[in-house]
């Protein structure tokens, strides 16, 4: 009877106290927010990592397995994820974490969404109809993001509504003095001109008034050709761009041999958290990204 009693004690000793919240995050930056707001009254696990595309990912059963145990889904939207994220769902059997379900939260509503087509036609490439998806490179989003999603989290578990919020706000103090030292660093920027690979650096530009000279897709998702990397050659030189920059799972080549002809540096900024060794949250994601800019080692 003692070692029976032994054995039960010593079983709920090594029990968590509470259970968290468990946040599947599609892509690194929601994890990372979601973890900034819940500190340890969740745990939060991304889909992807920095070296994918978050566009083209494979509805494995490991998310699959995610998505079921999970009270929150944290995605971008914007149809973004729309390729994979859909099936993930669905094979889950987890109704509380379907769209329009409170476990359920889309990031891209809560922000003013560039490059909205005015006409769909698939003859211009990968275009997202709800805009630009990739809104997580302007810090400010992630403010605007931040209040809906502690909000969200208090409502999934108001015994901690409490503590979300304080956590919010002292993310937001914290952001708002960063983005202010950002900027800061940043001014020499303003006015520069930049190639892209992709789409992806709409947001970070308008941040930070860069201009874009051009990108090396022709059409959003369409692998460049000798024709349109001449002419972009031409126009890098007319325009004076000072560099070329990719994310860290584009393709090298294209950016490599612009780089080679024009005499300008190709750089790989991380684009999320865990995009270099550097960016390994939120505020290191962005000191990299403005040094990397900047051209500091």
């Amino acid at each position: 009877m003692f070692r029976t009693i032994f054995l039960i004690a010593s079983l709920a000793a090594a029990l968590p106290l509470r259970a968290e919240l468990r946040v599947f995050a599609c892509e690194p930056e929601w994890a990372a927010l979601a973890q900034e707001l819940g500190g340890d009254k969740l745990s939060a696990y991304s889909a992807t990592h920095a070296l994918q595309d978050p566009h083209r990912i494979e509805a494995r059963p490991s998310l699959i397995a995610r998505a079921r145990s999970a009270r929150l889904v944290v995605c971008t939207g914007a149809e973004l994820e729309a390729g994979w994220l859909p099936p993930v769902l669905r094979e889950s059997g987890n109704a509380a974490v379907q769209p329009g379900r409170p476990g359920y939260f889309e990031a891209a509503q809560f922000v003013t969404r560039l490059e909205i087509p005015t006409k769909l036609d698939r003859s211009e490439g990968d275009v997202h109809a709800a805009g630009n998806p990739h809104i997580q490179l302007d810090p400010r989003n992630l403010l605007a993001v931040a209040g809906p999603l502690a909000q969200r989290l208090g409502e999934l578990d108001p015994a901690n509504a409490a503590y979300y919020a304080e956590r919010q706000q002292a993310f937001a103090q914290r952001m708002r003095a960063a983005v202010a030292r950002w900027e800061k660093e940043a001014a020499p920027l303003r006015g520069s001109r930049v190639v892209a690979q992709h789409k992806s650096f709409s947001y970070l530009f308008r941040w930070l008034g860069i201009v874009e000279a051009g990108t090396l897709e022709p059409k959003p998702g369409i692998e460049p050709g000798s024709a349109h990397l001449a002419q972009l050659l031409k126009q890098a030189r007319t325009e004076q761009a000072r560099l070329i920059v990719r994310t860290p799972y584009d393709s090298p080549r294209p950016g490599e041999w612009l780089a080679e002809r024009a005499g300008i540096p190709l750089v790989t900024l991380p684009f999320t958290v865990g995009g270099s060794d550097k960016a390994q949250d939120l505020f290191g994601l962005f000191d990299e990204t403005i040094a990397k800019l900047k051209g500091v080692p």
